[in-house]
């Protein structure tokens, strides 16, 4: 049992509970305390923020006649701007799996600003006497459309880090295909021997193929820039101050210096998180192919002596228990796994997204909690992986040329100069004898050696058979 001495009693419409006395948060934050020993997770410190730039967006909105004086206006703000600057965000403390909407981290938010706000004007925690948590720092507001602006403006702020990392990745194979624009290998389709290629094209394909999803991810921002805040409880905008919807809008653009203004529909905005499953399909869409990239990378850094090997990860720990000196692909594989929680994340977001009902998206909470994860893992990862793995990766290009002199698939090249049928005889005898293809064809006296050698390297660069 508490000691009596170290609470306060507050009181609300269920009746009266002991609040910690050193708690910044009061009576309802202190019921979701005690409902809600769920996943042991505080809420992600961006959508703390972006709430409490809702609340401190609405006290400056509602500063007008009839409506917030401007000391209360003041000193919600403060007490927001203490909260934004690193300050009481150990008063947040909600789980992740709470109440549907997000009730229970409303008001957490209003009654930590309250209280902040109730004591710099003279009062005590808990005696909402100056400031009260509903009438003055949810004024004009509902959970119905706090929540959902903050989802939105959390992911919003998690953008640019996200695209950075899609970028940084980008660029380091973008140099390395670079690098290796004349390293010939041979390439290979269904996991066999094909015609020649380089390991620049292999490594430039997936930088383009990361900075076309950038673009994919970019376009989710304009529509998340669209926000509800001003619905109140239904998308009515009951209880809100005249004009209330543009102010509070423009305030936010300026603290967040995203273009957020008003949704056309405001309803639709608490209804439908379909902007919010765009991004997470955009983010699902890159953990695909960075999955399909992992693999390449650990395929070609295979062996060191069984394997392809055409590459080598830098090491960056011991690879075994029991097998000194074995090296693995580490940071590949924790991609790999990274982006599995990922597809669970994006597939729990969807049916989270479809389970709304009527006016409201009650799963919220943890839909918001599945796409913050998603955004915080995943740039993680790849910045992992780009600084301790692309960074300083070495390529073996003696082992690119003994596989590709010892590919049949060579022959094709000799289709436009000696005919399909001859090529066809040349690749059957390379694969009996094991001999490359070059060394049977000077052999013959179809063809000089370096001449053969300067048609594979053109071939492979240029996709030109001279």
């Amino acid at each position: 049992m508490p000691n009596p001495n170290d609470t306060r009693t507050e009181k609300d419409s269920l009746g009266e509970l002991p609040v910690p006395n050193d708690a910044w948060y009061g009576i309802q934050t202190a019921r979701a305390i005690i409902n809600f020993p769920i996943s042991g997770r505080a809420p992600d410190i961006d959508f703390v923020h972006a709430h409490v730039r809702i609340k401190r967006a609405a006290a400056a909105a509602n500063c007008q006649p009839d409506w917030l004086n401007e000391q209360q206006r003041d000193a919600i703000i403060s007490a927001c701007d203490q909260i934004l600057a690193g300050e009481f965000t150990d008063q947040f403390v909600v789980d992740r799996f709470q109440a549907g909407a997000g009730t229970s981290h409303n008001m957490n938010s209003n009654e930590v600003i309250a209280n902040l706000a109730n004591v710099a004007l003279g009062g005590g925690k808990g005696q909402y006497d100056h400031v009260h948590p509903n009438d003055h720092v949810n004024m004009g507001q509902s959970t119905n459309d706090t929540i959902p602006t903050a989802i939105r403006l959390t992911a919003l702020a998690k953008l640019p880090k996200l695209l950075a990392a899609v970028n940084t990745m980008a660029d380091a194979f973008e140099t390395l295909g670079e690098q290796e624009a004349d390293t010939v290998k041979s390439a290979r389709t269904h996991l066999q021997d094909a015609v020649p290629t380089t390991l620049g094209r292999e490594f430039t394909a997936y930088a383009w193929t990361l900075r076309r999803i950038a673009q994919q991810i970019e376009s989710c921002r304009d529509p998340l820039c669209q926000i509800g805040l001003g619905g109140s409880a239904a998308g009515t905008g009951l209880n809100t101050a005249p004009h209330y919807i543009e102010s509070v809008a423009k305030e936010l653009a300026t603290l967040t210096g995203e273009a957020i203004r008003p949704a056309h529909d405001l309803a639709a905005q608490m209804q439908s998180m379909n902007d919010v499953q765009a991004l997470s399909g955009a983010i699902r869409s890159l953990a695909l192919e960075l999955t399909r990239i992992s693999n390449d990378m650990r395929l070609l850094a295979s062996g060191p002596r069984t394997g392809i090997g055409e590459i080598t990860l830098p090491a960056v720990q011991p690879g075994s228990s029991i097998m000194p000196g074995k090296v693995n692909p580490v940071m590949f594989e924790m991609l790999n796994q990274v982006c599995y929680q990922i597809l669970g994340q994006d597939h729990a977001i969807a049916m989270m997204s479809q389970a709304g009902q009527l006016e409201l998206n009650v799963m919220m909470p943890a839909l918001g909690s599945a796409l913050f994860d998603a955004m915080e893992w995943l740039p993680n990862a790849m910045n992992a992986a780009s600084k301790r793995n692309l960074d300083g990766l070495i390529i073996n290009r003696e082992r690119c040329a003994e596989f590709l002199h010892s590919s049949v698939g060579l022959a094709t090249l000799l289709n436009t100069h000696i005919g399909y049928s001859k090529a066809a005889d040349i690749a059957k005898l390379s694969e009996k004898s094991g001999r490359p293809v070059r060394d049977i064809v000077a052999e013959q006296g179809l063809m000089d050696i370096n001449d053969f050698d300067a048609i594979v390297l053109k071939a492979a660069r240029d996709g030109i058979v001279e």
